[in-house]
C-alpha cells in the first residue's frame, strides 16, 4: 500500500536514475506496483512531491534545532545561525536529490512553486526570531524596514543554497564560512546603530520642545 513516504522515495529514485520527472503519474505508478488513485490520494503532481520535500526539510531542521538543550540560551542571532547550519547539515543526506531539484528550476526572480512550503515556513520561523529580537532590543524596529527583515533572511538562504550546490570544499567548509560571513552581517543590519539613536533623538527633540529651542534659539 503507497504512503507519502514510499511515494517520495520511489519519486527520489526515479529522477535521480532517469534525470528527469516520469513522463506521466501512470508510468510512475505502475512501475510502483500502486494505482494512479493512490498516488493522487496522497499528491496532485511530481512538483507536489518535490513542494513536500522541501517544505519537510525546514519543519524537521526546526523541530531538531528547538529540541537542543541550549535552545533557550541562544539569543536571536544564534537561532538564526542554528537554522543555517541545521538546514544545510540535513541536506546533505539527500544533496543528489537537492542538486537536481535546484538545478532544473527556472532562473526567475519570482519563488519557484516547489519552494512555497520551504519559505512559507523558513518566514515564519523568521518572524519569530524577529519578534524576540525586537522586544529584547537585540535588533532595532524600524518603521516600514522591519518587515522586510525576513525578506533579507530569505535572500540569504537561496545565496546560501546556490553556494553549498556548487561548493566543492572539503566538507563544504566554504560553505560554512558563508553561513558565518552572510548571516552575521545580515543580522548587523538588524542591530541597532548610531543613525537608530541619532533618528530617536530627533524624534525626541521634535516631540518635545523642537531642535531650535533645545539649542538655544528662538528665544527673544
Amino acid at each position: 500500500m503507497a504512503t507519502i513516504e514510499s511515494i517520495q522515495k520511489a519519486y527520489i529514485d526515479f529522477v535521480l536514475t532517469e534525470g528527469a520527472q516520469p513522463k506521466s503519474v501512470y508510468i510512475f505508478a505502475k512501475k510502483n506496483k500502486m494505482t494512479e488513485e493512490e498516488f493522487y490520494r496522497f499528491f496532485s503532481s511530481f512538483d507536489a512531491i518535490e513542494q513536500h520535500l522541501w517544505t519537510g526539510f525546514a519543519e524537521k531542521t526546526i523541530a531538531e534545532i528547538k529540541a537542543q538543550e541550549v535552545w533557550v540560551q541562544y539569543n536571536a542571532r544564534e537561532k538564526g545561525l542554528s537554522f543555517f547550519y541545521g538546514f544545510f547539515e540535513l541536506l546533505k543526506s539527500s544533496r543528489s536529490f537537492v542538486v537536481y531539484s535546484v538545478k532544473k528550476q527556472p532562473k526567475t526572480f519570482s519563488t519557484p512553486q516547489i519552494f512555497t512550503g520551504l519559505k512559507d515556513v523558513f518566514e515564519a520561523f523568521c518572524n519569530e526570531l524577529i519578534e524576540e529580537g525586537i522586544e529584547t532590543n537585540e535588533f532595532s524596529d524600524r518603521k516600514h524596514f522591519t518587515k522586510r527583515y525576513k525578506d533579507a533572511l530569505w535572500v540569504q538562504l537561496v545565496f546560501v543554497l546556490n553556494f553549498w550546490i556548487n561548493d566543492n570544499s572539503a566538507g563544504f567548509e566554504k560553505t560554512d564560512e558563508a553561513i558565518e560571513k552572510g548571516i552575521n552581517v545580515t543580522f548587523d543590519l538588524f542591530q541597532r546603530s548610531p543613525i537608530d539613536n541619532l533618528f530617536e533623538y530627533g524624534k525626541f527633540l521634535a516631540k518635545n520642545g523642537g531642535i531650535k529651542e533645545s539649542m538655544g534659539f528662538g528665544h527673544n
